[in-house]
């Protein structure tokens, strides 16, 4: 595995394993200085959302890289307002207009809006049909919500993008999503960072010489996830990248997955278990 890798999804479009999260990347120069930086270090693989008002920014610093648009997989999400089937061609089509791009590689329901989402995922179905979309997926879906959606359709989601690092390690979801090749990607990896004081992290991070953050991306990666750590400091986007001349031994591993104690790093309101 090196930063090339890339997971294969049902329909066959090729994912880099590791993504440049940018939620919460400041409008403007902090949010195209990051993804610059993350293309310079190697990245080809930039996850940004509607709700995080960034994809111009995304768009400009993809376009000045002077990396061919194929070479880089954009994904973006719809925003939780613009559900419904005319409203969600719509958002995709203002979506494209910010990012200055042709298609998006990846477009996912960003949350399972209540009522609306069966229509959302229609329309999904038809911008991928129309090649506005490569492939299509959700994010935020948890097992209830991937049943409601596969009793209507026979288009499944290409992948379930959720919050997963060691201290949320749902197992449940994950199992589920594999039995019906559904790729999942991991967001917030690093707990946002608000745990990499854990004196188990510390231990193992120690025996490998290498970073909190270093460690909770490679575990993610050998499970088999897409991994979208966020960053705007130039030095942790380059750290980030540090993963994968190293390998986590099975014992680590499993003290990674022991950890888990339904610790969400999303406000309390927003537990995606929560929504309806």
């Amino acid at each position: 595995m090196d930063i090339g890798s890339k997971v294969k999804l049902s329909n066959g479009v090729e994912v880099p394993v590791l993504g440049l999260g940018t939620f919460r990347s400041e409008k403007g120069a902090e949010t195209q200085k990051a993804v610059a930086w993350a293309l310079e270090a190697g990245y080809r693989h930039i996850d940004t959302a509607e709700m995080y008002g960034n994809e111009e920014d995304v768009g400009v610093a993809v376009a000045q890289s002077g990396l061919r648009r194929e070479d880089v997989f954009i994904t973006t999400k719809l925003r939780n307002d613009a559900h419904g089937y005319e409203n969600t061609l719509k958002a995709c089509e203002e979506g494209l207009g910010a990012l200055k791009m042709d298609y998006i590689d990846l477009f996912l329901v960003h949350w399972p809006v209540t009522g609306l989402r069966g229509k959302t995922w229609e329309a999904f179905i038809k911008l991928y049909e129309q090649g506005r979309c490569r492939a299509i997926g959700v994010s935020n879906y948890t097992i209830r919500h991937l049943d409601e959606l596969l009793a209507t359709t026979p288009h499944v989601p290409m992948v379930n993008q959720i919050e997963i690092h060691p201290f949320l390690y749902r197992k449940d979801l994950i199992d589920y999503c594999a039995a019906r090749n559904i790729a999942v990607e991991a967001y917030s990896p690093l707990s946002k960072a608000r745990r990499m004081d854990d004196p188990r992290i510390v231990s193992i991070a120690g025996k490998y010489q290498r970073s909190g953050a270093q460690v909770l991306i490679r575990w993610s990666l050998q499970h088999g996830w897409i991994s979208l750590p966020k960053s705007v400091h130039q030095e942790r986007i380059i750290e980030n990248t540090g993963v994968f001349d190293f390998a986590l031994a099975e014992a680590d591993m499993q003290i990674l997955d022991s950890m888990d104690e339904g610790y969400y790093t999303v406000r309390p309101d927003w537990i995606p278990d929560k929504w309806v």
